[in-house]
């Protein structure tokens, strides 16, 4: 993992410190571990990092609700090509691998929010994610996926995300992703 005073921020946009940046994509760096396949003996990264590499953050923020402007949420932007390797038989980009970045993606605004306002970013892990698929990504097309907090509590965490096409101005999926903090290991 690089160190994070190396990491690049300079196409980061949004009112998230500098430190919180290079936190955040520090973090989602550490997410791509590098393995050696147990069936094959040959390196191997894990299911979703060849493409969690290819996302860019391109937003992170901390706004006021619109809702509740006393409260805040975390905004984080990622962009990313749908790849021939993405896609499904009829052409179009398969629903799992769309599920796995929106898994991914929608927890980014937790750890911005977290970091800006606790001083420490967390992720949690997943209980629900529940997608809606609206039109179909095309190879070549340009995504947008925008994931906000809904709720970050002390051990609940909640967020939308909306998936855009910028290619095609059309909503492709929106989800709403219910995570956990899990508690410590109690040894026994």
């Amino acid at each position: 993992m690089m160190p994070e005073s190396d990491v690049d921020i300079s196409q980061v946009k949004g009112n998230a410190s500098p430190e919180v940046k290079r936190a955040l994509l520090s973090s989602l760096q550490s997410m791509q571990p590098n393995n050696v396949s147990r069936s094959t003996g040959k390196p191997f990264r894990g299911f979703g990092a060849q493409f969690v590499s290819r996302m860019q953050i391109t937003e992170a923020s901390v706004l006021p609700m619109t809702e509740e402007p006393e409260k805040f949420e975390g905004r984080v932007v990622f962009e990313m090509i749908v790849d021939e390797d993405m896609l499904n038989g009829a052409g179009n980009m398969h629903g799992g691998c769309l599920a796995m970045m929106i898994d991914t993606c929608s927890t980014a605004p937790f750890y911005v929010l977290g970091a800006a306002t606790r001083g420490q970013g967390v992720f949690g892990v997943s209980q629900s994610l529940n997608i809606v698929y609206h039109s179909p990504a095309l190879p070549g097309d340009k995504l947008r996926i925008v994931n906000t907090t809904l709720a970050l509590g002390s051990r609940a965490l909640s967020s939308r995300c909306e998936v855009w096409s910028v290619t095609r101005h059309r909503l492709v999926a929106s989800a709403v992703h219910i995570n956990m903090v899990p508690s410590e290991s109690s040894k026994l």
